[in-house]
């Protein structure tokens, strides 16, 4: 498989008479990060089960390994309560084959699970429940790993531990895709894809997000009388397609929030 077969390749997904989503390209490359973002409802999670292979797709191509080497965190964790942690790694391990015990124990120690290794995955926090669920998927070294929102929970430490695990694994040759809602982690991957209503509105690095989106954003103290202006803060920021920025407003330095939240806009003014 070639290093552009990992993905989705203009594919939709219909539920019913709900596009969920709609021509969505989405690129994994093995060695990369790459990170999909979007609002609730933009259509992330939908995307990363058709690409392992949980949902089927109405229209596209999906490239995927073997499912013996893809590893995948589900939203919401997926750890098994009544198994402890190592028990919750053993039957992984198992399943796939192989020598993993090194492997494990190197999670353990890297996650800062080594100490709960014996507890029940059932009464540990939400942020170590998705630090076994991220090890769990990373245990047999896949070629794809699929990470659905994997920091929610975490405090800011276990987030940057867990981001450098990431890149380690990209290192290391693996192709990861994680989706998030924290877009400071969105700046870290290689590649950004953002989705709105399941539909594609920008992709790149962050800086070629950034560069490219259209218009103008602008910061306000008080609320501009405009349905393309949002709240950040104590501040406003509006988006100008234009350029004409309205009175009392002041252009700003637009960071990825403020391009992804008006390449959205910008979406779906072309769509109405």
């Amino acid at each position: 498989m070639s290093r552009e077969d990992f993905g989705l390749f203009g594919v939709s997904v219909i539920y019913g008479q709900t596009t969920a989503l709609s021509s969505v390209d989405l690129a994994v490359v093995p060695g990369q990060v790459a990170a999909l973002i979007g609002g609730d409802g933009a259509g992330k999670t939908t995307a990363v089960r058709a690409l392992v292979g949980l949902v089927k797709v109405n229209a596209g191509r999906v490239g995927r390994p073997a499912s013996s080497r893809i590893g995948y965190q589900p939203e919401g964790a997926g750890t098994w309560a009544d198994l402890t942690v190592a028990e919750n790694l053993d039957f992984v391990g198992r399943a796939f084959g192989g020598t993993y015990r090194p492997r494990r124990d190197e999670l353990l120690e890297v996650t800062g699970l080594a100490s709960a290794r014996g507890r029940l995955a059932g009464n540990l926090s939400g942020g170590m429940r998705q630090k076994l669920a991220v090890a769990m998927a990373m245990l047999a070294q896949p070629a794809l790993i699929v990470l659905d929102e994997p920091t929610t929970g975490l405090d800011p430490v276990s987030r940057a531990e867990l981001w450098r695990l990431l890149l380690r694994s990209a290192v290391e040759g693996a192709a990861l895709l994680v989706t998030t809602t924290y877009l400071d982690e969105a700046e870290r991957a290689d590649q950004v894809t953002v989705l709105d209503a399941g539909r594609v509105v920008a992709a790149g690095s962050a800086l070629e997000i950034r560069a490219d989106f259209p218009g103008t954003v602008a910061v306000t103290s008080s609320p501009p009388g405009t349905n393309h202006a949002w709240r950040r803060g104590r501040t406003w920021r509006i988006w100008v397609r234009d350029g004409v920025v309205p009175d009392g407003a002041v252009v700003a330095d637009p960071d990825l929030e403020d391009v992804v939240t008006a390449a959205a806009l910008a979406q779906r003014e072309m769509t109405r």
